[in-house]
């Protein structure tokens, strides 16, 4: 068994473990390998063990490792019985690469403004795509995280015009908790995303908010017991990461 196959056996016994504790199926959470740092080797590796979805943070940095993961996604799939690797962008996106980044990548994670909802359906139309995104929502104190301030005129604004934006296709919310906090910070940060979503959920009825994009290798169990129907895994599956060495984006 490969390191990478142990590794997985073990996070996903955690997983289970986590479900059983909240009372919850473990179906009902999915597994986003988040592969931003590694190379295409790794990638294809763990959709040999039957990952199917992944996360990259840098559009520059997955542009390099898409030729080579050609055949595993959905346009090369090479046989009808194949099941193609999905790839989202999780990382923060500036709103003049949304087209390439609707090139690239099969759903954006990580909307943050009305300007970027915009554009990204914009470059989506000239495509004919239909594309899959989440709300990025700030709940955290730190200057260094991104997202909308759910409170916020901004994330009011958004939530009216989406629905009018016919090349998105909006599917729920995500957020990253606040870093080295007591565990009683993180699972009220999980809490108030799933708080957020049952009140924009009743005041705007036509939104499909049923995704909740939260917890990550360190918290990941505490998410499972606040809601979580995603969680996004990086080094409890792939091991320390080295630092992004590549161009800035």
């Amino acid at each position: 068994m490969t390191a990478l196959a142990e590794r997985l056996k073990q996070l996903q016994e955690s997983i289970e473990q986590a479900c059983r504790r909240a009372g919850r199926a473990r179906r009902d959470v999915e597994l986003m390998a988040v592969s931003k740092t590694y190379p295409a080797a790794t990638i294809a590796e763990a959709a040999g063990l039957s990952l199917r979805l992944f996360g990259e943070n840098r559009v520059q940095e997955f542009a390099a490792k898409a030729p080579t993961l050609a055949s595993l996604r959905a346009d090369g799939a090479v046989a009808a019985s194949d099941v193609p690797i999905m790839v989202h962008l999780i990382g923060h996106l500036q709103s003049n690469k949304a087209a390439r980044a609707v090139e690239l990548f099969d759903a954006i994670d990580s909307v943050d403004s009305l300007r970027l909802a915009e554009r990204l359906n914009e470059a989506a139309g000239r495509v004919g795509k239909r594309l899959p995104i989440l709300l990025e929502v700030k709940l955290s104190p730190e200057e260094t995280k991104e997202g909308l301030e759910p409170d916020s005129a901004e994330a009011g604004e958004l939530l009216e015009r989406v629905p009018d934006l016919s090349h998105l296709d909006l599917r729920g919310l995500m957020t990253i908790a606040p870093w080295g906090v007591p565990e009683e910070v993180t699972r009220a940060c999980f809490r108030s995303l799933r708080t957020w979503r049952d009140r924009w959920a009743a005041s705007h009825p036509k939104l499909n908010l049923r995704v909740l994009s939260m917890g990550m290798s360190g918290d990941f169990p505490l998410a499972i017991e606040e809601g979580a129907t995603r969680i996004r895994i990086g080094t409890a599956l792939f091991g320390k990461r080295a630092p992004y060495a590549g161009p800035p984006e």
